[in-house]
């Protein structure tokens, strides 16, 4: 069967909207649980805030922060999916919806052009939204995820060497996220995301992946990157910063560590911050024309993950 295009805008519509407004669950568990264990009484005090923020964001169904971040897209598209019009299609649908998104939820309009400053007044321009997709084999639906993160702060890159090893890893993790406490360059407690290997590129793609489209809890399915994962965000939070900088222990709601295989010669890392207001909303599109809402993005499958030639 084939999708409606029509359902897809809808879809696109709805987890803008949803996004904007709506903290996810994982992520609100997350938050709780920092709650019980944070040492300073100011960084408690931003956490009660933040959770009573959220909730007349839900009961005014409006967006819980004033800046809603520069929204963008994660497409996964089954290998067996079809869609009326095809993909050009589906590209102009998320186009829309987030100019239609941006009026009616509302958004601000957040996108400029770097040099002229030009405004469309809709978060839609050149390059923008940014839209990134992937494939999954033995499925007929089209799955859309949309993230409202931040787009000026939060983000860090360092080309480490072989050398430097799980130790190299850890400074670049302590010191980038001392700088960013300090220097006000992060929206804390945040889930953390580490993006190791690959080219430079890829490199910073995986740390916003792990970043925005992982839940609180979830594990990399490596052991020891899962360990690592663990130690990198008991460290976080023993540097003496809490919710939104002040002295505490609340820094890091969650780290996760995603990898590509990389040159020889090298091991990149990008780290980014999602902000205490984690964005983000998927649908999943049946052939049959039904949509599933959800606040996991299931981006990381086994077959993103694969090593070998074949699957």
């Amino acid at each position: 069967m084939t999708i409606s295009i029509d359902r897809v805008e809808e879809a696109a519509f709805e987890i803008m909207k949803r996004a904007a407004i709506e903290i996810p669950k994982d992520y609100k568990q997350g938050i709780q649980a920092l709650q019980k264990t944070e040492t300073g009484k100011l960084p408690r005090f931003v956490i009660h805030a933040m959770q009573d923020n959220w909730e007349a964001a839900d009961e005014d169904r409006r967006p819980m922060c004033a800046d809603t971040g520069l929204p963008r897209y994660y497409v996964k598209v089954g290998n067996e999916a079809a869609v009326q019009r095809g993909f050009v299609a589906v590209e102009r649908a998320l186009r829309k919806a987030t100019a239609d998104a941006t009026l009616a939820v509302p958004l601000r309009p957040n996108r400029v052009h770097p040099l002229w400053r030009t405004d469309n007044n809709n978060n839609v321009g050149i390059n923008a939204p940014e839209i990134e997709w992937s494939f999954e084999p033995d499925a007929d639906w089209v799955e859309i995820t949309t993230v409202h993160k931040g787009g000026l702060f939060g983000t860090d890159y360092r080309m480490l060497f072989p050398g430097d090893g799980i130790d190299g890893i850890k400074r670049f993790v302590l010191d980038t996220l001392i700088a960013f406490g300090k220097r006000g360059l992060a929206c804390q407690p945040a889930i953390v995301g580490i993006g190791l290997g690959g080219s430079k590129d890829t490199c910073m793609q995986l740390g916003k992946q792990a970043a925005c489209l992982r839940v609180v809890g979830d594990r990399n399915p490596d052991p020891k990157i899962a360990e690592l994962e663990l130690e990198l965000m008991k460290l976080g939070n023993s540097i003496g910063m809490g919710a939104m900088g002040f002295v505490g222990s609340s820094m890091v709601v969650d780290c996760h560590i995603e990898v590509g295989h990389t040159h020889t010669g090298g091991m990149p890392i990008s780290l980014h911050t999602f902000c205490l207001s984690s964005r983000r909303a998927t649908a999943r599109i049946h052939a049959g024309g039904e949509i599933e809402y959800r606040t996991d993005p299931q981006w990381f499958t086994p077959y993103l993950r694969r090593e070998t030639v074949e699957w």
